[in-house]
């Protein structure tokens, strides 16, 4: 099946509506995420039908035993609970590690604003695990050339601007300063990066591209161009002052699975170029207040739980706009319980707390309706707080002097002498 066939199986829009109820096919592809609607409910999203769209691998007990006996460390919560839950050849990475052979990761950022919020901090919590069990350089692509390109309202200053302040974000992260590389699209991509972007178009055609994406005659060439910007990063050779002139040297991509349709078309030019195919591992969405059935959005302010929040705001969004799994009424709850599954307190908690036991305990209880929903709500909001008010005393202590350091391109000490 091509690249461009899987994605139109997946990335589908309404289908049937009737007087009796709606029922809709769930979206997902790299601008929006819907669940399905079936009798006018939205549902959450279906991810073993994704796995199964995409043609990807979900992550298996047996892949998170052999990490864990390779690195000596537990797998992150994020693994163990199955929110990163699927992947392209990740063993083939673990196989790299085992052969003390060189890797890295790579990921990246759209800034269409100056502040973050806690789904963008999946990808980043993540990475900064997988860097410090793996000891591994780390490349970071802010993409702000993209958000230019696909928000009419955006203007290339403030592109710029936004990328600096997300990059203080992610370095607030806790990545190795000496291994970490952030840049900007629009203010490092040239000589060696440039070289790689001209080679990957000439290998994808527009008609590709436009069927991949779903972009029609009226939209901005640089839209299907940007597929090129993203995809260089995925080659060692893009960043010589890390690799040299290597182009063997494949990386492994943290991202949510909305992603992956440009990385399948990576996937193919690698094969076409001669390059090691990335290899990735994809998250769930972080769902937005209103329901599991969404996304996490910048441009809905009482959708998202920004970096920049204080604790009272965070409080306010969680009491008034988190959408609940609980019954109807108190008697209804402690009669027949609540549903964790659907409930935003309790997929944030998911995420953010650590504690395995204290999940599991929040889970039964709130199932058997002994735990209400509002004691569920105040247990998120002190665990928010926290990550919150910890994120921003770590991002008020990067000075321009440490961001300049992180994306400044250098080398990071690779063994290249390793094939």
């Amino acid at each position: 099946m091509s690249s461009e066939q899987a994605v139109k199986d997946i990335v589908t829009s309404v289908e049937n509506t009737t007087l009796a109820g709606e029922a809709a096919e769930q979206i997902v592809d790299p601008w929006n995420v819907q669940g399905a609607i079936v009798d006018g409910k939205q549902l959450g999203i279906d991810y073993d039908r994704l796995i199964e769209a995409f043609g990807t691998r979900k992550i298996d007990e047996a892949t998170l035993e052999r990490l864990e006996t390779l690195t000596g460390r537990k797998p992150h919560p994020l693994l163990r609970r199955g929110i990163f839950f699927s992947h392209r050849e990740l063993n083939r990475i673990l196989d790299r590690y085992e052969q003390k052979k060189p890797f890295y990761l790579y990921t990246g950022r759209g800034p269409s604003s100056d502040s973050m919020h806690m789904g963008h901090m999946i990808p980043f919590l993540f990475c900064q695990y997988l860097q410090e069990v793996f000891d591994c350089p780390l490349v970071v692509q802010l993409t702000d050339d993209e958000k230019f390109l696909f928000k009419q309202n955006l203007k290339l200053e403030e592109c710029i601007q936004f990328s600096r302040q997300n990059a203080k974000d992610i370095i607030a992260c806790g990545f190795n300063p000496d291994k970490t590389f952030i840049f900007s699209n629009l203010q490092h991509v040239g000589g060696a990066f440039y070289h790689n972007v001209v080679r990957i178009s000439r290998c994808i055609t527009y008609s590709q591209s436009k069927s991949t994406f779903g972009f029609n005659d009226s939209d901005n060439v640089g839209k299907s161009h940007f597929v090129s910007i993203q995809a260089a990063p995925s080659f060692s050779n893009t960043f010589p002052a890390i690799f040299g002139d290597r182009s063997d040297i494949p990386c492994l991509i943290p991202c949510a699975i909305d992603q992956d349709p440009y990385f399948r078309l990576t996937r193919d030019v690698a094969h076409k170029l001669k390059y090691p195919k990335p290899a990735l591992i994809h998250a769930k969405f972080f769902p937005a207040l209103q329901g599991p059935g969404t996304k996490m959005s910048a441009s809905v302010d009482s959708s998202a739980i920004f970096m920049t929040d204080t604790a009272a705001q965070i409080k306010n969004k969680i009491n008034r706009h988190a959408f609940s799994g609980g019954g109807a009424t108190l008697e209804l709850h402690r009669e027949h319980g609540g549903n964790p599954d659907e409930d935003i307190p309790f997929q944030y908690l998911s995420f953010f707390l650590d504690d395995d036991e204290e999940i599991a305990a929040l889970d039964k209880a709130y199932r058997a309706g002994t735990l209400s929903t509002g004691d569920l709500k105040k247990r998120c909001i002190e665990v928010l707080q926290k990550f919150v008010g910890d994120f921003q005393a770590r991002k008020a202590a990067v000075t321009d002097e440490i961001l300049d350091h992180y994306m400044t391109p250098r080398s990071m000490g690779v063994d290249l002498s390793a094939k």
